[in-house]
C-alpha cells in the first residue's frame, strides 16, 4: 500500500511539473493567452486535450458497466464520434477559424442575435456545472474507493469517503484551470492521455490472463466461445443503444458534442493553424476507435470472471476488475492515470465554462474591460463553478444504477436544439433570430414534459435516442417554417477575422476516409456475422470487409489525385455564402 501511494504521488506530481515547464516556456500573456493559449496549440496537444476532456471515469466506469450488464452496443456513444470528428475537421473548423471565434455562442450572436448567444451560453454553463463535471468526479471517486480501499483505510462511511475523494480530485483539477489557463490544461491532458492509453490497455490484457488462469489465449477463447453475443455492438431493442439509433439521434448528439460543445471545440479555436487543428481533431477520432478495447472489453471480461458471483451493480465491474488483476506495483501508476483523467476532464470543463462567462457575459456587459480584469473574472468564475460541481457530485450516489445512460439523458436538455440552431445558421443565410430562440425555449419544455415527466419513450417503446432524432427533425422544420416569415433584414455574411494560416492539412481527406473505413470494419467485426456469434465469422463478413476497404482505397486514391492537382478535396474553404449558399 505504501508503494502504491508513493508511486501515485510521484506520477501525479510529474504531470504537474511537466505541465508547469511547458506553460512557463510558452509565456502566454493577456486574455488570449490565458483562455486560448495564444492560438498556439499544435495537433498533438489538441488531440490529447480533446480526448481527456471527453474521456473520464464517466466512460471508463459507465461503459464497462454497460458492457457487463448488456453487450458492446453502448460503444456507439464513443466510436461513432469518428464521423463527427471528420465533420469538425472538414466542415466546421475552417469556418470557426476564419471567424476567429473564442466561443461557439459568439458565432450564434453574429448569425442570430445577442440573446441567442447568451441562452446557449447559459445552457452550457448549467450543463457543465450540474451534469458533466459532477458525473466525472463521482465515478472517479467510486473507482478510487474500490481500488484503493479508501473507506476501510479512513474508517469513514461510504458517503463521507466518496465526498472526500470528490473534493480531493476536484480541488487539484481546479488549480490547473485557475492558475494555468488553457495551455496548462492541454499539456496535462496530453500527458495523462498517454498514461491512459498504456494503463487502459493493461486492464483488459491482464483480465484475459486471469480469465484464462494464466493463459491469455485461453481467456480470449472463453469470451469468443462462451456467450459471444456479449461481443456484439449491434444493439437490440432492449439494449441501452439499439443499432437503429446510430442513424437517428446518435448522429446529432455526436455532432453537437464534437462540433459545437464549447469544452471540446475551444481546443480547436486555439489551434496554431487549420492544418494543426485538423491533425488534432482527426487524431482524436482515431483514438476514439480504441474505445471497445479500453472501455468495454474489461466489462465483458468481468462478466465471465464473476459469472459465479455476480456484482451488486454494473458500475462496479471496472473497479472490481482493476482491484483483482492489476499487480501491486502497477496500481499506483494506474490510479495516477485514472486520477489524471478525472482531473483533466474537470479542469478542462472549468476552463471552458470560465471562458463562456468571461467572453459571453462579462465582456458583453463590460466591453471596455482590460485583459487583466477579464482573467480575474475567469478565475473567480472557475472557483464558483468548481464549488458548485463539488457540492453536486456526491449527490449522484443516490442516482439509479447505470449512471452513464442517466447522464446522457440529461444532456438531451440542450444538445439537440443547439446543433439544430448551429446547422440552420450555417446553411441558411436569411432565417432570423426569432425561430432560433423559439426552438431553444420549446425544446426545454417538450423534453422536460416528454422524457422526464411523462416518459413517452417508455410509454411508446421508443428509445430516447430516437426521440432526440425526432426532436432534431421537428426543430429544424420549425425553424424553416418560422424562418419564412421571420427573416434577417440583410442576408448573413460571415466576417473574416482570422489572419492565421488557413491552409488545410494535405492528408486530411485521406485520414477522414481511413477513419470511416475503420469504423465500419469495427462494427462488422463486432456483429452477428463477425465474432459475436457461435461458430466464428461468416463468409458474408469477409466479403463486406474486403468491399469496405476497396471503396476506401479507391476514395483515397481519388482524393490524392485531386490534391496533387491543386484541389482541396472534402474541405470547404469558401464561406457558407459561397458555393450556392453552402
Amino acid at each position: 500500500m505504501i508503494f502504491t501511494i508513493l508511486s501515485f504521488a510521484f506520477f501525479t506530481a510529474l504531470v504537474g511539473f511537466v505541465s508547469y515547464l511547458f506553460t512557463r516556456r510558452a509565456k502566454d500573456h493577456g486574455a488570449r493567452g490565458y483562455f486560448m493559449a495564444s492560438g498556439g496549440l499544435t495537433g498533438w496537444f489538441i488531440a490529447g486535450s480533446m480526448m481527456l476532456t471527453n474521456l473520464s471515469a464517466e466512460q471508463m466506469v459507465g461503459l464497462n458497466g454497460d458492457a457487463y450488464a448488456h453487450n458492446l452496443s453502448a460503444m456507439a456513444w464513443e466510436c461513432t464520434a469518428a464521423v463527427a470528428t471528420v465533420a469538425l475537421a472538414m466542415f466546421f473548423l475552417p469556418r470557426y477559424l476564419r471567424g476567429g471565434f473564442s466561443t461557439l455562442p459568439q458565432f450564434l450572436e453574429e448569425r442570430f442575435d445577442a440573446t441567442t448567444r447568451r441562452v446557449v451560453s447559459a445552457f452550457f454553463v448549467i450543463g457543465y456545472m450540474l451534469v458533466a463535471n459532477p458525473s466525472g468526479l463521482y465515478l472517479g471517486a467510486i473507482t478510487f474507493n474500490q481500488v484503493f480501499g479508501v473507506q476501510a483505510l479512513l474508517g469513514t462511511s461510504y458517503a463521507s469517503t466518496i465526498t472526500i475523494l470528490v473534493w480531493m480530485s476536484g480541488i487539484i483539477g481546479a488549480l490547473y484551470a485557475i492558475f494555468g489557463g488553457l495551455r496548462a490544461v492541454a499539456v496535462s491532458d496530453t500527458i495523462n492521455g498517454i498514461g491512459l492509453l498504456v494503463a487502459g490497455l493493461m486492464v483488459p490484457l491482464l483480465g484475459l490472463f486471469a480469465l484464462g488462469h494464466g493463459d491469455f489465449f485461453a481467456g480470449v477463447h472463453t469470451i469468443a466461445t462462451q456467450a459471444p453475443e456479449k461481443l456484439s455492438a449491434i444493439g437490440g431493442p432492449h439494449d441501452s443503444v439499439p443499432f437503429g439509433t446510430l442513424f437517428t439521434g446518435m448522429i446529432f448528439a455526436n455532432l453537437f458534442y464534437w462540433c459545437t460543445n464549447q469544452a471540446i471545440v475551444q481546443r480547436t479555436f486555439a489551434a496554431k493553424s487549420l492544418a494543426e487543428g485538423q491533425k488534432g481533431v482527426l487524431l482524436s477520432g482515431l483514438m476514439k476507435l480504441l474505445v471497445p478495447l479500453i472501455m468495454m472489453l474489461p466489462g465483458v471480461v468481468a462478466f465471465h470472471l464473476y459469472a459465479q458471483h455476480p456484482l451488486g451493480r454494473p458500475d462496479l465491474a471496472y473497479p472490481q476488475l482493476v482491484t483483482d488483476v492489476l499487480p501491486w506495483w502497477a496500481k499506483g501508476f494506474f490510479i495516477a492515470v485514472l486520477f489524471g483523467t478525472v482531473m483533466s476532464h474537470f479542469n478542462a470543463v472549468i476552463n471552458s465554462t470560465a471562458t463562456l462567462i468571461a467572453f459571453d457575459f462579462y465582456r458583453v456587459w463590460k466591453p471596455e474591460a482590460s485583459d487583466e480584469k477579464l482573467i480575474r473574472v475567469g478565475k473567480t468564475a472557475s472557483v464558483v463553478i468548481a464549488v458548485v460541481s463539488l457540492l453536486v457530485a456526491p449527490l449522484l450516489m443516490y442516482a439509479p444504477d447505470g449512471i452513464y445512460t442517466v447522464m446522457r439523458r440529461f444532456t438531451g436538455f440542450y444538445n439537440i436544439p443547439i446543433i439544430a440552431v448551429v446547422l440552420v445558421g450555417f446553411f441558411s443565410k436569411k432565417i432570423g433570430a426569432f425561430p432560433a430562440k423559439m426552438v431553444l425555449l420549446l425544446h426545454v419544455i417538450v423534453y422536460t414534459l416528454g422524457i422526464l415527466v411523462f416518459q413517452v419513450d417508455k410509454l411508446l417503446g421508443i428509445n430516447f435516442i430516437h426521440i432526440m432524432g425526432i426532436l432534431f427533425v421537428c426543430e429544424v422544420t420549425l425553424m424553416l417554417v418560422l424562418g419564412a416569415r421571420h427573416q434577417r433584414a440583410k442576408a448573413y455574411e460571415p466576417q473574416l477575422r482570422q489572419t492565421g494560416d488557413l491552409t488545410p492539412w494535405r492528408h486530411a481527406s485521406t485520414m477522414s476516409v481511413f477513419l470511416i473505413a475503420m469504423l465500419v470494419s469495427i462494427y462488422l467485426t463486432l456483429s452477428p456475422i463477425g465474432v459475436a456469434r457461435h461458430g466464428g465469422v461468416t463468409t458474408q463478413y469477409e466479403v463486406l470487409i474486403v468491399a469496405t476497404w476497396c471503396v476506401a482505397i479507391g476514395l483515397i486514391a481519388l482524393f490524392r489525385r485531386r490534391a496533387s492537382a491543386g484541389g482541396r478535396a472534402l474541405v470547404w474553404n469558401q464561406s457558407p455564402s459561397e458555393s450556392n449558399g453552402h
